[in-house]
């Protein structure tokens, strides 16, 4: 008997449509976690640079030149959560991002991270 091995016209359908969905939603979903890792980035360089030692609103200042030059709009310098922990800043971040696909089908994100203080590291 002669059996035939293959891929289908439907099954070859089908998979296209899969991978197509995939590469869809990995296309959508990528850059605002690249953004996240970028806020993640400029808020960690404002708390190592010595940035972090002024007022309030000198960190945020801070924060917006870093977040300018990376053109980050997701987080404002009003997003972020300044507080202090160990006599060290503590910045912290939180937020949800709804990403459309189609129709009426969406996927929402949720970010959320903070600046750690670290034990025993002397900052210029």
């Amino acid at each position: 008997m002669n059996s035939q091995r293959g891929l289908s016209l439907i099954g070859l359908i089908l998979i296209g449509v899969l991978v197509a969905m995939a590469a869809m939603v990995t296309m959508k979903v990528v850059p605002p976690v690249i953004e996240y890792y970028t806020i993640m980035k400029n808020i960690n360089a404002v708390v190592r640079s010595g940035e972090a030692r002024g007022t309030v609103a000198e960190i945020r200042k801070a924060y917006d030149r870093r977040a300018s030059v990376d053109d980050v709009t997701s987080i404002r310098p009003d997003d972020l959560d300044i507080s202090k922990s160990g006599g060290e800043v503590v910045i912290s971040v939180a937020y949800s991002k709804k990403i459309p696909l189609f129709a009426n089908v969406s996927i929402c994100l949720d970010f959320e991270g903070s600046t750690t203080p670290a034990k025993g590291r002397n900052v210029p």
